[in-house]
This record gives structure tokens, C-alpha cells and sequence, in this order.
């Protein structure tokens, strides 16, 4: 395998550490507003030996009493204002260093897994993926299975997966009356989970398993809590549905698999990509594998389009500039079959998307662990080494709001994205990492916005929609999802969608 697939291999389940991330982080970091240790002056200071700032609080439990007043990210930025761009924040004796903006982030995103390790951080998912994939296995074999996605989601196949994703959301948003209210959160949840079974697990699950899929799914998640950070094989009630699900999924996957094979009929999705891929040794993958992988999978294509969307479309709806910009759009292209390429043009939907994700992140950060010390220079001019074994935390929620990157960080401005402006880009590689960056970058990212794109196209085309609930705050800091009910008023428009 070349060096380019080896270093972005180990992120391929970048999207899918949502809530392993944040349960690490409550676990390991239960940290305190309270006085900081300023920096030692100048002339003392040894370069490449000097350990970041650290926030000081409480005895034993940090600054614990703040998390629970404001919130993780009122004390992020609050130590961030204070100390810089690197510090570190500890609690019952474990220190967590932040690195936050694009100037220090190089090593975070560039490291090769011995030196800045994501399977040490991730070792949570193993009870949910199974054993023999993902974080049970080395860095070889999870760049190997890592390589079985490429395929599917390759631009030429991408396109293939546009007609059966518009036929799902065509077929569900059909049984939608010419008017009524929706809790559009749940509705989005519903249409991707029949995009992701159509798309990902086949024929047989979507005609005649969709709804016992997605209910073990939901029995997976589920089975993710604090406890299971420190105990993942406890007997709690959670974990005994989790496990149950596990295998049950296993047991669904393989028949269809046997199915298959038995009677020498081969389906165009991803059940069949696994299926038939090889390792360099010329060993099949095993139907624990296969399961495994998909339901790898299923996490990252449906709980972070499914919190994206939501989003997207909240915002939208609360700023009607934009969305009848976004509408408009959608009137250009009214007349035209609704394909990869059509999809690839609608430049208004794209940014809105790319600002709701950069507003509201899947995850509010992204954690590694340093195997070898490295050295920082901070954008403050201070160079600090981090010592090996430190838990690393690039914070999105606050990345994303930087005002030396971001203009007006805090509007919804998907302008920001457009050509001429580019304030990602111009910021710098590492300016815009909602979808990871360098050799952590998630190569699920097309198939997201064509999911999210093909959904959110179709209502706008097809309905007036208002939003009628308060617009959402966030969930919590687990799972960064719309908090409550997001009920939208639709009236179906006279012109339906071109087919």
C-alpha cells in the first residue's frame, strides 16, 4: 500500500467517533473555569522544553463547577482567551492539551499514526463494530479495510447512487399531504436510514428488514454511554440491547450474504463490495467483517447527514434571504432531471450546507494521542513541547468561530464559501476541518453533501416550508443534534419535481 493510503487510512471512521469523542472528553475532562497559571517570562522560558499553560482549578476535579454552569465551550474559549492557543486542561489527574486554530494544528492532522494516534483514543467502538475491525485491529489492517470503501465512494460510483437516492426521497415525501406540520428532525432521521438501506445494505434489507435494521441501529447507539468509557462489557440493560443488536445485525448480514452465494446473485451495494474484497494476503473477509464494516458504515453515512440536514434546514428556514436564495437556485434547474450533476450545481445549497456544518458541528472536537513528544510554536510567538502520551483535542466548536479566520464568525453566511471570498481557503488548509483535514480528511464527504443535497433539493422544489417551533438549540455536547422537536408547516407547491 503507498504512503498516501497508509496515512489517511486510519481515519476512515472519522465521522463515526461522534460520541466516543465526547464521552472521552466528559470522562477525561471535567475541567473548571478558575484562575490560570500565567506563562513564566521570557527569560526563563527553555524553547522545546517547556510544557503548555494549565488551566488551574478545584483540587482533584479541575474545573468541573464551570462545565456544569456554562458549557465545555464557554470554558474552551474562556482558557483560550486566557492562555492562548495551546494549553492544557486537567482533571482527576488526566490532561487533555488543546490546539486551537490552524496554526498550531499542522502536527494533529499531518502526524502519522505512530506519532499522533487516533486507535488509541477509539478503542470504545470495539463492542459496537465487532472484533476484527476498526480499532481491534493494526494500523495495516485498518488501512486495508479503510481501502474497501474507496470504490463505492469514488466519484463514478457516487453517481450511480443519485437515482436510487432521489427514488427514496421521492417515494417517502410522496405520502406527505398538500399540508400539514412535520417534525422535519424525524423526518430527515427516516429518509436516510431508506437512502443508507437502499444505497449501503441492499435490496433485502430495504424491502424486507428496513424497519428491524434501523430499530438494532438505535439499540447500537444507544448502547453508548459514560460508563461504557470505562466499562464497555458492564451487564447494564444498555449494553445488553447493544450487544443483542450486535448480534442480531450479524445475523442478517450473513444470511443475506449466504443468500447471495447460494444462489449466485450479486447486488450492486456496499454488502457486496465487502463481500468480495480481498486482503494483500489473498484472505476473504470474514461475514463478522462485513457486518462490522457496515455497520461502520451506517454510523458515519446516517447520524452526521441526519444532524447536518436537520440543521441546514433550520437555518435556512430562520433566514429568508437565504432561503430564497437557495429556492431560486432550485427554480433554475426545476426542469431537469435531478442527477449527479445537477446535484454538483446547486452552489447556494452546497455553501449553506458547508456554514450550517461549520455552526453546528457533528462533533465539537477531535481527539489523538501523542506517541512521540513534538514541539508547537503558538500563534502568540510561545513554542511549548507536548510530551508523549497526551491526550490531544482540536476543538471545532471552537476552530470554527475564530474571528481571525472568520468574518462575523457568529452569522449564518454561506456567502463566506463563495468564490472571491473563500475564507476557508484563505485562512489555510486547516481552516475548515468539519470533515477532518490532511491525513485525517473523511473520504465520506462527497457522499454526505449528495445525501443531504438530494433531501433538501427535493423540499425546497416541492414545498413552502416555515418553521414553526423555536429554532433548536443544541442537544448537548454528546451528540450536537437539534435539541427537541424541529415542526415545520409545509404546503406542497403546484409544480412537482421534473423525473
Amino acid at each position: 500500500m503507498d504512503d498516501d493510503t497508509t496515512t489517511t487510512g486510519h481515519t476512515w471512521l472519522l465521522m463515526i467517533t461522534v460520541f466516543p469523542t465526547i464521552i472521552i472528553i466528559i470522562a477525561t475532562m471535567m475541567i473548571a473555569r478558575a484562575r490560570t497559571i500565567p506563562p513564566k517570562p521570557p527569560k526563563t522560558r527553555r524553547p522545546n522544553n517547556q510544557p503548555p499553560p494549565v488551566a488551574e482549578g478545584a483540587p482533584v476535579v479541575g474545573v468541573l463547577p464551570a462545565i456544569l454552569t456554562t458549557s465545555l465551550q464557554t470554558v474552551i474559549r474562556d482558557q483560550h482567551s486566557k492562555l492562548g492557543s495551546v494549553f492544557t486542561l486537567s482533571s482527576f489527574g488526566i490532561k487533555v492539551t488543546f490546539l486551537v486554530g490552524p496554526k498550531v494544528s499542522a502536527h494533529f492532522f499531518h502526524g502519522t499514526e505512530s506519532e499522533i494516534s487516533i486507535a488509541d483514543v477509539y478503542k470504545i467502538t470495539v463492542p459496537i463494530f465487532g472484533k476484527g475491525v476498526g480499532y481491534d485491529v493494526d494500523n495495516d489492517t485498518r488501512n486495508e479495510q479503510h481501502s474497501f470503501f474507496a470504490g463505492t465512494l469514488r466519484p463514478a460510483k457516487l453517481r450511480s447512487h443519485v437515482g436510487l437516492m432521489v427514488r427514496e426521497v421521492e417515494e417517502y415525501f410522496a405520502k406527505w399531504g398538500e399540508r400539514g406540520t412535520v417534525d422535519l428532525k424525524q423526518e430527515i432521521d427516516s429518509v436516510l436510514m431508506r437512502i443508507a438501506s437502499r444505497c449501503l445494505l441492499g435490496k433485502e434489507v430495504r424491502d424486507h428488514m428496513h424497519g428491524e435494521v434501523s430499530s438494532l441501529l438505535h439499540d447500537l447507539i444507544g448502547g453508548l454511554h459514560l460508563v461504557s468509557m470505562f466499562f464497555p462489557h458492564l451487564p447494564t440493560p444498555a449494553h445488553r440491547r447493544r450487544d443483542r443488536a450486535r448480534a442480531r445485525l450479524e445475523e442478517i448480514f450473513s444470511g443475506i450474504a449466504r443468500s447471495r452465494k447460494s444462489s449466485d446473485r450479486a447486488g450492486d451495494d456496499m454488502l457486496q463490495a465487502l463481500m468480495d474484497s480481498r486482503y494483500r494476503d489473498g484472505r476473504a473477509t470474514t461475514e463478522a467483517e462485513v457486518t462490522g464494516l457496515l455497520v461502520a458504515l451506517l454510523f458515519a453515512g446516517h447520524h452526521t447527514s441526519s444532524t447536518v440536514t436537520a440543521w441546514t434546514a433550520a437555518r435556512l428556514l430562520r433566514h429568508a434571504d437565504w432561503l430564497r436564495a437557495a429556492t431560486e437556485e432550485q427554480g433554475r434547474i426545476m426542469h431537469v432531471a435531478i442527477d449527479y450533476d445537477a446535484l454538483l450545481r446547486m452552489d447556494v445549497l452546497h455553501r449553506s450546507v458547508k456554514e450550517a456544518l461549520r455552526l453546528h458541528p457533528v462533533t465539537p472536537m477531535i481527539l489523538r494521542r501523542a506517541r512521540r513528544a513534538f514541539a508547537v510554536r503558538t500563534e502568540e510567538g510561545d513554542e511549548y513541547e507536548i510530551p508523549e502520551g497526551r491526550m490531544l483535542a482540536s476543538p471545532l466548536v471552537v476552530n470554527n468561530m475564530l474571528p481571525g479566520v472568520y468574518r462575523d464568525p457568529d452569522a449564518f453566511d454561506p456567502d463566506r464559501f463563495a468564490a472571491g471570498r473563500e475564507e476557508d481557503r484563505a485562512g489555510g488548509e486547516l481552516a475548515y476541518t468539519s470533515f477532518g483535514a490532511g491525513k485525517h480528511a473523511c473520504m465520506g464527504e462527497g457522499y454526505a453533501y449528495l445525501q443531504i443535497k438530494v433531501i433538501l433539493s427535493h423540499l425546497l422544489r416541492n414545498f413552502e416550508l416555515e418553521l414553526v417551533s423555536p429554532f433548536p438549540e443544541t442537544e448537548d455536547m454528546i451528540s450536537m443534534r437539534p435539541k427537541g422537536e424541529v415542526m415545520v408547516r409545509y404546503n406542497r407547491r403546484l409544480l412537482q419535481q421534473c423525473t
